[in-house]
């Protein structure tokens, strides 16, 4: 059995695991002392179609590590809404003084880009493979790799767990909530997009976002499963007539979508570590896409856990870590999930929220706290 022995092991080549690899190097670590373990390949990764929303704060982390992607579109606006009801905000990147505040771009090319970048460093990735079991002990970590049907025994001083899966299986979540919500996907076009403002709109089942990409919009629309069977089950021309009722006609008039896919929206919280292991991105957090905040959140750990393992890739600097993110995290869970309960039923706080969006809109303090938390995170 091949044996492999590393300072720092990062078990999923996501977009968070990738940066933080990218990040390490930057700060100072030698690249072969850093593995990359995932299941796929990065030629796999990257064909991935999904749309993901990247704040500002994610673009400059993003330029620091050298992979920002050419093919992002900008958001200058974002519009927010309740259906039915008086009120509105507009947060703008003029307020700010930003060429945006945030970008829509998709999976495969960010991937892509933070992939190069991590063979250019040099950094050992290890896929496809698989964990097929974790041992720890005081002074490291044990892995049994399944990789391409040879078994290898990998030891590391830190484990990092950056996306899904073996975490997840082998502990009890910490706080989980099934919202009752379905999230419908797709790419829509419309006859009159305003360019570059994205949309978040509360209906009383749930938010649906619009988000620019290229001369169409990657759409998002949480619904309840039920709601979902139905507008799965219709044809293109009877889902756009549907997703224009429940927007309105602030884009004009919906005139195609792709083929459409659904997931079931819940919140999965566990940001735990052990002395030689932790959480981040998606492991540690899995939230609801209103605000569009799971990526972001994801980085932002990335950005942290880099400085401080850069130091030492050691037990006291995961303690570190921990305490450092717990407010990001916990205010920005706290917030989508929030937003996510009140839009799961007919609650009666539903009925203010038109009322609170054009406070927003007035009380600049208030716009901008709002603008702060989408374009940087809680800092």
């Amino acid at each position: 059995m091949t044996e492999l022995d590393y300072d720092i092991a990062i078990c999923g080549a996501g977009p968070a695991g990738m940066a933080l690899a990218a990040l390490l190097v930057k700060r100072g670590m030698p690249a072969q002392r850093i593995a990359l373990i995932d299941a796929k390949t990065l030629d796999q990764a990257s064909k991935d179609p999904r749309s993901l929303a990247l704040s500002w704060g994610s673009r400059q982390i993003m330029e620091e590590i050298g992979a920002w992607p050419a093919a992002a579109t900008a958001i200058e606006q974002i519009h927010v809404s309740r259906r039915g009801q008086f009120g509105r905000s507009m947060i703008d990147r003029k307020d700010y003084d930003l060429p945006a505040l945030g970008y829509v771009t998709r999976y495969g090319d960010i991937v892509s880009a933070l992939g190069a970048v991590c063979a250019r460093a040099g950094i050992i990735s290890l896929r496809p493979a698989r964990v097929l079991t974790l041992d720890e002990a005081a002074d490291g970590v044990t892995l049994i790799l399944d990789s391409e049907g040879a078994p290898k025994t990998l030891r590391a001083g830190i484990l990092v767990q950056a996306e899904g899966g073996l975490f997840n299986e082998q502990q009890t979540r910490a706080t989980h909530r099934d919202y009752g919500q379905t999230a419908i996907i797709a790419q829509v076009r419309s006859s009159t997009p305003p360019p570059h403002r994205a949309y978040e709109r509360f209906t009383e089942q749930g938010p649906l976002a619009l988000l620019p990409q290229d001369d169409e919009y990657s759409l998002v629309w949480c619904v309840r499963p039920e709601t979902a069977n139905t507008l799965q089950a219709l044809n293109d021309a009877d889902f756009l007539q549907a997703l224009g009722a429940a927007f309105g006609e602030r884009v004009g008039r919906f005139t195609h979508a792709t083929p459409r896919l659904a997931f079931p929206l819940g919140l999965n919280a566990d940001p735990r570590s052990t002395a030689r292991t932790v959480a981040i991105g998606n492991a540690a957090q899995t939230l609801h896409p209103v605000a569009g905040q799971g990526l972001n959140l994801g980085l932002r750990d990335v950005t942290v856990l880099a400085r401080l393992l850069a130091q030492g890739a050691t037990p006291e600097m995961l303690s570190q870590f921990t305490t450092q993110r717990q407010r990001d995290r916990s205010t920005t869970v706290r917030i989508t999930d929030t937003m996510a309960r009140i839009f799961a039923n007919d609650s009666p706080a539903q009925a203010v929220l038109g009322l609170s969006l054009a406070a927003i809109d007035i009380i600049s303090p208030a716009r901008s706290l709002l603008a702060e938390l989408m374009m940087y995170g809680r800092r």
